[in-house]
């Protein structure tokens, strides 16, 4: 599947942030995820299972966008792209990462934390940055501050955020998506509660920018 940054902004509202370690979870789960009407999400690259668990998902939901997140190094993109993502987030920017992430042609959401960080980032090349972590570096009245200065930058922040803060963050007019751990935390997903899931996956699919 080839997905273009915009779709991903259009298809995405609240994006699951996933951290699974157990490969036999990944295909309940994605199912849990559509069954609530979610079709982008979230993996993060921080268990040894992680790019086995990402090709398993895209295996048991084909029509998923399914990305990998904490990209750090130009050998986790190249291993992301072979395991099937579909896009590519990190939690920052650096100097080696960044050739490697415009050349993957995959949709990319680097990490940023301050006005400086996402100036540089687009002009780099990005277009769509990852505000994180989001409440620890300001959260929304910081995101609202720099909508002035900086208007044509849109956010998908991330990190801490609460169901309950969700849509207080994408009313804001430079957000186009959210991440959240809260649609699937490790504890659901090792229980295997996939109803709870499926839940707060349709909780989230409610919400709209």
């Amino acid at each position: 599947m080839t997905v273009t940054l915009e779709a991903l902004a259009r298809a995405a509202t609240v994006i699951p942030v996933l951290t699974v370690s157990d490969v036999e979870k990944a295909a309940p789960l994605a199912r849990a995820l559509k069954s609530g009407g979610l079709s982008v999400v979230e993996m993060t690259l921080r268990t040894p299972v992680a790019l086995d668990v990402l090709s398993a998902m895209k295996a048991a939901e084909p029509d998923m966008i399914i990305g990998m997140g904490t990209i750090r190094t130009p050998e986790q993109v190249a291993d992301s792209m072979a395991a099937g993502a579909d896009f590519l987030v990190s939690p920052g920017l650096s100097p080696q990462l960044i050739p490697a992430l415009l050349a993957s042609g995959l949709p990319v959401l680097p990490g940023v934390a301050t006005a400086g960080e996402a100036m540089a980032a687009v002009e780099a090349g990005f277009e769509i940055l990852k505000f994180f972590p989001a409440e620890q570096a300001g959260g929304r009245p910081y995101l609202k501050s720099i909508a002035g200065p900086l208007p044509d930058i849109r956010f998908c922040p991330t990190g801490s955020i609460t169901r309950e803060m969700a849509p207080d963050y994408l009313a804001l007019p430079n957000v186009v998506c959210v991440g959240g751990s809260w649609i699937a935390t490790g504890a659901m997903i090792e229980a295997g509660d996939w109803d709870t899931i499926t839940a707060n996956a349709a909780a989230a699919a409610a919400m709209k920018t």
